[in-house]
């Protein structure tokens, strides 16, 4: 393939994705060498770049330039990474489906007429389309896992407070994280250490002892995602892993509670914006107003809620070494405009919600194909608090293991 040919294709994957904002050419100032030299990386665009428009993907933020970078770019930089693009996401990264009134959808590169997942949609659909080797997300309420798992690629969720968000606007300061996404675990490893300013470690490919299967909490699971799910669960019983059914306390009202913690801070965050609603995406607005009637007491409650369940947590993963999980319950869906926002953010997030409320890391990891539309399939790792080298242990074994993370959408650059 010539030169013109992988521009071409470049072109079109960026056209049809619409997963890139702004290119960087040439990139960032960076270290000559490093663990990440010669890397190129995408930053979603809630991250701020110094000289470089981060626009949220809003309307609000079309002509906002920062001062300084946010500190995992420097970071980033200082390990040789190439910053070579913004990324596209869902409006002030709140929502699951990449909407938002800046820069219009993402695409899912598997299939256009899908949603890539959100808030980090961008993100994920640039890496699963080779337009970068390395992305950044920020995860609120599976804002890294869920485009993982609808665009086939990598993503982890770190611990609560384990890589600094300085410098990236925030969703839930509480419950923000930023996290890598990539193809591979090694990949997601090696920025997840330089992210989080710890020494680099290859991951030690290892099945873990036991595995939890959390006994679900509602009966609507898609049947195809059970499917697939439950044979990378066998991927690991076959390599000596046990698997234990288990119940995890309090996760049926996880998601209320997370929800609570979450939106009943939007509406001040957004106060001075909401004088001008009819900027915001509609979606976005939606969401937004999803805080209406929730109050200190609430937020208060919620958060008691949210200490029990993490304790509660914490005891199961004496007992087994990591969770398994689907990441969505259901096939990727098809973009939409007269979508019941409220209650699709709700289906969308039923499975990332209870981790997002847990102080400890999730890996979120491609697991094969829907039976019915062939389209990507993901699966959730979860560990106890301070468990990511277990988790990135465990995932760079199933992907030795398998294949899945090796394959490339029909809309991707050579």
């Amino acid at each position: 393939m010539t030169g013109d040919d992988r521009a071409r294709r470049r072109r079109t994957a960026e056209a049809v994705t619409n997963a890139v904002v702004t290119r960087i050419d040439p990139p960032l100032p960076h270290a000559a060498d490093g663990p990440l030299a010669g890397v190129r990386v995408g930053l979603k665009d809630n991250i701020d770049t110094a000289g470089v428009r981060t626009s949220c993907g809003s309307a609000f933020f079309a002509d906002r330039v920062p001062d300084t970078d946010a500190v995992v770019v420097t970071r980033l930089v200082d390990a040789g990474a190439q910053i070579v693009a913004k990324t596209n996401l869902s409006e002030f990264a709140i929502g699951l489906t990449s909407q938002n009134s800046a820069s219009g959808p993402v695409r899912n590169p598997w299939d256009p007429a899908r949603v890539p997942g959100g808030s980090s949609g961008g993100s994920a659909a640039a890496v699963a389309a080779g337009l970068v080797d390395l992305a950044l997300g920020t995860d609120t309420g599976g804002s890294i896992r869920l485009p993982a798992a609808a665009c086939g690629v990598t993503g982890l969720r770190p611990g609560a407070g384990t890589v600094p968000d300085a410098g990236t606007f925030p969703m839930c300061e509480l419950i923000d994280t930023v996290g890598p996404l990539a193809r591979t675990v090694p990949m997601v490893a090696r920025a997840f250490a330089v992210l989080a300013a710890r020494p680099v470690r290859e991951p030690v490919p290892a099945p873990p002892r036991r595995i939890g299967l959390p006994v679900l909490w509602f009966d609507d699971l898609d049947p195809g995602v059970a499917e697939v799910v439950a044979a990378a669960g066998r991927v690991f019983a076959e390599g000596g892993t046990e698997l234990v059914p288990v119940q995890v306390p309090g996760i049926g009202a996880a998601q209320d509670v997370l929800y609570t913690v979450i939106y009943s801070g939007l509406l001040d965050l957004h106060r001075d914006r909401l004088a001008d609603p009819g900027r915001f995406h509609a979606h976005t607005l939606a969401r937004i107003q999803l805080g209406e009637g929730l109050t200190e007491g609430h937020r208060d409650e919620a958060l008691a809620v949210r200490a029990e369940y993490q304790q509660g947590l914490e005891e199961l993963f004496g007992a087994v070494d990591l969770l398994l999980t689907p990441t969505l319950p259901v096939d990727v869906p098809r973009a939409a405009g007269d979508d019941d926002v409220a209650a699709l953010t709700r289906r969308l997030g039923q499975l990332t919600s209870p981790w997002s409320l847990h102080a400890g890391p999730t890996l979120a990891l491609p697991v094969g194909r829907h039976p019915v539309s062939g389209l990507p399939v993901g699966a959730q790792l979860t560990a106890g608090m301070g468990g990511e080298e277990l988790l990135l242990d465990a995932g760079a074994w199933f992907q030795e293991h398998t294949s899945w993370h090796t394959a490339v959408p029909p809309c991707a650059v050579d």
